[in-house]
């Protein structure tokens, strides 16, 4: 027999922010009682944050000076003109890899 679900879990989180993310899981089908039974789960079972908490380090454009941005737009001017491209559906996939 399954347990009933009778604790409740109240987050105060920023209006566009509950927004954007529901939408998300609403196109996925998943509503957010599940994915946050799902999130305690994983805590559970892997008796932690299941997923990094670290901010990656990329480059920003504040960051660099003109010739460091302008070497960079040059290099990828370059590997564009010289065929050294993946599919956009490629290149995303290897960037959520990497978050």
């Amino acid at each position: 027999m399954m347990a009933t679900k009778s604790a409740n879990v109240t987050a105060r989180v920023q209006p566009e922010i509950k927004q954007q993310a529901e939408a998300v899981l609403e196109r996925l089908g998943l509503p957010v009682s599940v994915l946050i039974d799902t999130l305690y789960r994983q805590i559970i079972m892997t008796g932690g944050i299941p997923y990094s908490l670290t901010v990656p380090k990329l480059p920003t454009r504040d960051d660099m000076t003109d010739e460091q941005f302008h070497a960079m737009m040059e290099n990828g001017y370059s590997q564009a003109k010289s065929g050294q491209t993946i599919p956009v559906d490629e290149a995303f996939a290897k960037i959520r890899e990497s978050i």
